[in-house]
């Protein structure tokens, strides 16, 4: 039985995460941590506002990016593993946190828990270095708190790495008009009310246009792949891994 607590309950994220584990034969959900939301009842657990009131094999972590280091060195100071969901680990944040995390423990930073924005990430680090210019178009609801998404991060970090980039022809009339630059490949932000998560990676050759889209309607979408990142973080090494792939 792996003993859990998740990070952020009662955020729209943290709250399907914490149904699947209550619902999964294997997991033992023992701790809910959000200081905004101490002495609430979710799923028959009181939350705590305290880091030292949580014990678990595994903290899954999904709190706002601006108080995500102060949770993750709580939860490694405690000997917990992480899986991380929370958005915003620019390769400068990773860097941040790989040198405090250390080795000890696994860490996993999962931009995005859908199984289907696991494969277009993949299909389009693939993708890329056969076409002449790649652009990342993410849209989100409206309340996100970051922007470009952890997913379009991840997604222009493995086209970069692909040897994929963006045409850099033509002049800028009004600022961030042709997006933001993430290694060499355009990332376009947008903020719409009613959405949750879509994406899409627009790569062209002259006379033809290819695309990868992915899509989710519900944020249950996530809860599969956060299972499956709590299942099996524990076998990882110890030290920081990025995306869910690492243990599919």
């Amino acid at each position: 039985m792996i003993r859990v607590a998740v990070s952020g309950a009662g955020g729209k994220l943290a709250t399907p995460i914490i149904d699947a584990i209550t619902a999964a034969d294997d997991l033992e959900l023992t701790a809910l941590y959000n200081p905004n939301r101490a002495g609430q009842t979710m799923a028959g657990m009181v939350v705590t506002g305290s880091h030292e009131d949580v014990s678990a094999d595994v903290v899954v972590e999904t709190a706002h990016p601006d108080v995500v280091f102060d949770n993750l060195e709580a939860w490694r100071a405690a000997g917990a593993a992480a899986v991380v969901g929370t958005s915003g680990f620019t390769p400068e944040r990773l860097g941040r946190l790989r040198e405090m995390w250390g080795t000890d423990t696994p860490c996993l930073v999962v931009p995005n828990f859908a199984i289907g924005a696991v494969l277009m990430m993949r299909y389009a680090a693939e993708a890329a270095r056969y076409f002449e210019a790649v652009e990342v178009v993410e849209r989100h609801h409206a309340t996100k708190p970051d922007a470009p998404s952890g997913t379009a991060l991840a997604t222009a970090m493995g086209v970069s790495a692909g040897e994929g980039k963006s045409s850099e022809h033509g002049e800028e009339l009004v600022p961030g008009a042709r997006g933001a630059s993430v290694e060499g490949v355009r990332v376009h932000a947008i903020r719409l009310p009613g959405l949750i998560s879509h994406q899409e990676v627009a790569m062209s050759n002259a006379g033809e246009l290819f695309s990868i889209t992915h899509m989710s309607t519900s944020y249950e979408s996530f809860a599969s792949g956060a299972v499956l990142a709590v299942r099996k973080v524990g076998s990882l090494a110890g030290g920081v891994h990025v995306g869910l792939d690492a243990v599919l």
